[in-house]
């Protein structure tokens, strides 16, 4: 009996300021493919080269076990960058400097030795929300604003299944911007205005013996901040589902009910919800743009 190569799967790429996750991911189950995930770390602030080299080596890997019939990448790239030619465009940011005007699809398919074609780039936070949107939390939203909470704010709009950037991080809001009221750094500055005491993240936060009223406190602030945020843009763009990610939406026992309070007393009905895939949203997110590229 012949070997038949395998037809559905898809590679989806995770790329960040000090990692690369790759995994195959199986477009009829909308799943992961375990035995390829691949993980590394890696210095943005090398030589191109480095870079490229460490990249080229995680794909490497998460195909090596896989004999693909037609290799198709999907890549979640932070920007600036023009997702559709492949070029970077980040420059000042303490980040991927070599890389800047660099054709990056160009460069992984010589060393891959696969066509340009087969190489398609998206917006991490977009990544994020298509995952969710193509096999987590989003799966049953027909308008979803999706928010990645940690050290900044990630943004994107979902709508019928398709995910696009929203950058809203630097949106003007209260006395400076979005991401100023709704990332690590607020809780840092908030939990050291009330305590003295310095934390280096969420996680961090004492819910326990003295300081146990400041952490309900923080969090209920937190919540509010939220809610303050969202509701116009709810209201703006007829959302029926906010999907929230992220390191501190992992703390979301303690302020969602005051987030979800706030909505009431607006009248607003739409669904809340924590997103499912984690880490591997972005990866399905990335992988799942050649779905909707074959049906375009």
């Amino acid at each position: 009996m012949l070997n038949r190569k395998i037809k559905n799967y898809v590679l989806g790429i995770d790329i960040g300021g000090s990692h690369i996750t790759a995994a195959l991911v199986d477009m009829k189950t909308r799943s992961i493919v375990e035995a390829s995930f691949q993980r590394k770390g890696v210095n943005s602030n090398n030589t191109a080269e480095e870079i490229l080299s460490s990249w080229v080596e995680v794909i490497e890997a998460a195909y090596a076990h896989f004999d693909i019939e037609t290799k198709q990448i999907g890549i979640a790239m932070p920007g600036p960058f023009d997702y559709e030619a492949g070029i970077s465009l980040i420059h000042d940011q303490d980040k991927f400097r070599a890389l800047y005007q660099m054709n990056i699809k160009k460069e992984l398919a010589l060393r891959l030795d696969i066509p340009k074609e087969s190489i398609r780039f998206v917006n991490d936070a977009a990544g994020f929300l298509q995952g969710e949107a193509f096999s987590g939390a989003a799966r049953e939203g027909k308008r979803v604003i999706g928010l990645t909470l940690g050290t900044g704010l990630g943004s994107a709009f979902c709508e019928n299944g398709r995910a696009e950037d929203a950058a809203l991080w630097e949106s003007p809001f209260k006395d400076g911007i979005a991401e100023d009221y709704l990332s690590t750094r607020w809780f840092i500055s908030r939990y050291f205005d009330l305590t003295g005491n310095k934390i280096a993240g969420v996680k961090d936060i004492n819910a326990t013996g003295n300081e146990e009223a400041y952490h309900q406190l923080i969090f209920k602030e937190f919540g509010h901040h939220l809610a303050d945020f969202l509701i116009p843009l709810v209201k703006e763009r007829q959302a029926d589902m906010v999907v929230l990610g992220g390191n501190i939406s992992n703390a979301h026992a303690a302020f969602l009910p005051s987030l979800q309070k706030r909505f009431q007393e607006q009248h607003l009905v739409v669904n809340l919800k924590i997103a499912e895939l984690q880490e591997d949203a972005s990866l399905i997110g990335a992988a799942s743009c050649w779905e909707f590229y074959r049906h375009s």
